[in-house]
C-alpha cells in the first residue's frame, strides 16, 4: 500500500511546488477517532466501559495519552502542502465538547486556534461528529445538527449519529459542509443498510435544498460512512461518481474511488482494506480556472507511525484498543483529506 501512495502523490505535489506562488492552499480533513471519551460517567449513554472503574480501566493517563495521540496526527496532516494543516476537519466518535476543548488545546495544536462546531445526537453510545475549523481561513455563520430517522423494526426504536451541516465563509466565499457517521455495519445486513440510506438521504435533501436556493452552492461532504466509494448508499442515494469527467450540475464527484481501486483504505478488517472515510465535493468545486476554490487532490494520510507494527493487527492502522486492553495507538482509522487551491492575483 505504501509504494502506491508515493507513485500517487508525486506528481501532484511537484506541480504545485511549481505554482505555489500562484495559488492559496487550504487543507480540509476527515478523521474517525476511535472512541474519544472523557472519563466520567454520563447515565445518559452507555459509556460505563470509558471510566476508571469499568472495564477498560479508563483512567485520566489513558485519557490523556488518547488527546495527545490524536493532537500529534491532526497536527502532522497536510503540513507538507500547508504550514498550518487542515483549516477545517470533521471528526467522529467524540463523546463530547470537552473532549473537544481538551484537544484543541493540547500544545500541539494550540498555535491553530481551533473553533469547535459540535451538537449532542441521541447515539445510545453517544458517540457524535464535530467540525474542527481555523477562524484564519473559516468564519462559520450558521450550523445545524440533521436528524437520521432510522427505519422502525418492531417496538425498537434505534437513534444513531445526526448530520452536522456547517455554513461559512472561506476566504470571501460561502461553503456548506457536511459531517457525517453513518449506521454500523454490526448485526443484520438489511437493517444496517437500511440505516445508511437514511443517512444519505438526510445529505440528498440537505444538497438539494442548498443547491435550489443557490445552485453555485459549494458543499463538502465528509465523513465515515461505513461504506466503501462502490456501495450503493453512496453510487444510488448520493449518486456520486468516481470520473470528473462524469460529473454535472447537481451531482457530486468522489474522488476516494480512484484510491480505493487502487487498493488504498482507511481501515482493515480481516486483511481487506476499506476505504470508509470519504470527502466528496459537488460540481462548483470541479472548474479548475473560477476565481474561487477548486478541487485539487485527495489523500490518506497513513504515515509509518501510525501503522501497527505487531501483532495480529500488523499492518493496520495503529487502534486505541485491542480488545479491553490498551495499545496506546491513534486509531483504527487513518484520516482523509482533499486539497483545495485558489488562484492568487
Amino acid at each position: 500500500m505504501k509504494n502506491k501512495l508515493v507513485i500517487l502523490l508525486i506528481l501532484p505535489l511537484y506541480l504545485l511546488a511549481q505554482t505555489k506562488q500562484n495559488f492559496k492552499v487550504v487543507i480540509v480533513a476527515f478523521y474517525n477517532c476511535e472512541n474519544f471519551y472523557d472519563t466520567v460517567h454520563n447515565p445518559m449513554i452507555k459509556d460505563l466501559e470509558f471510566t476508571p472503574t469499568g472495564d477498560r480501566k479508563y483512567k485520566s493517563a489513558i485519557y490523556m495519552d488518547k488527546v495527545n495521540k490524536l493532537a500529534t496526527v491532526i497536527s502532522q496532516i497536510g503540513t507538507d502542502i500547508s504550514k498550518d494543516g487542515p483549516a477545517i476537519i470533521g471528526l467522529a466518535e467524540v463523546e463530547n465538547d470537552t473532549v473537544l476543548n481538551d484537544l484543541i488545546h493540547n500544545k500541539n495544536l494550540l498555535n491553530r486556534h481551533y473553533k469547535i462546531v459540535h451538537y449532542d445526537s441521541k447515539d445510545e453510545r453517544g458517540m457524535d461528529v464535530a467540525l474542527l475549523y481555523n477562524p484564519k481561513y473559516l468564519i462559520v455563520k450558521e450550523s445545524m445538527p440533521l436528524t437520521v430517522h432510522l427505519p422502525s423494526w418492531g417496538k425498537y426504536i434505534r437513534h444513531t449519529r445526526d448530520v452536522l451541516w456547517v455554513k461559512g465563509i472561506l476566504d470571501g466565499e460561502e461553503v456548506n459542509i457536511l459531517v457525517n457517521h453513518w449506521p454500523s455495519r454490526l448485526g443484520d445486513e438489511e437493517i444496517s443498510n437500511s440505516g445508511r440510506y437514511a443517512a444519505a438521504a438526510v445529505c440528498k435533501v440537505q444538497m438539494a435544498e442548498l443547491s435550489n436556493k443557490n445552485p453555485n452552492a459549494k458543499i463538502i461532504l465528509m465523513g465515515d460512512l461505513n461504506d466503501n466509494p462502490n456501495s450503493e448508499s453512496v453510487i444510488k442515494v448520493l449518486k456520486a461518481k468516481g470520473e470528473i469527467e462524469n460529473v454535472r450540475e447537481g451531482e457530486l464527484f468522489n474522488p476516494f474511488v480512484e484510491l480505493y481501486n487502487k487498493g488504498i483504505g482507511t481501515l482493515a478488517y480481516q486483511d481487506s482494506w476499506g476505504l470508509f472515510d470519504q470527502i466528496m465535493v459537488n460540481y462548483p468545486w470541479l472548474n479548475k480556472h473560477q476565481i474561487g476554490y477548486f478541487y485539487f487532490k485527495q489523500h490518506v494520510f497513513n504515515k509509518e507511525f501510525l501503522i501497527e507494527n505487531l501483532g495480529k493487527y500488523q499492518g493496520y492502522p495503529m487502534r486505541t484498543w485491542d480488545g479491553l486492553s490498551y495499545r496506546g495507538g491513534y486509531s483504527d482509522h487513518f484520516p482523509s483529506y482533499i486539497i483545495l487551491l485558489k488562484k492568487t492575483k
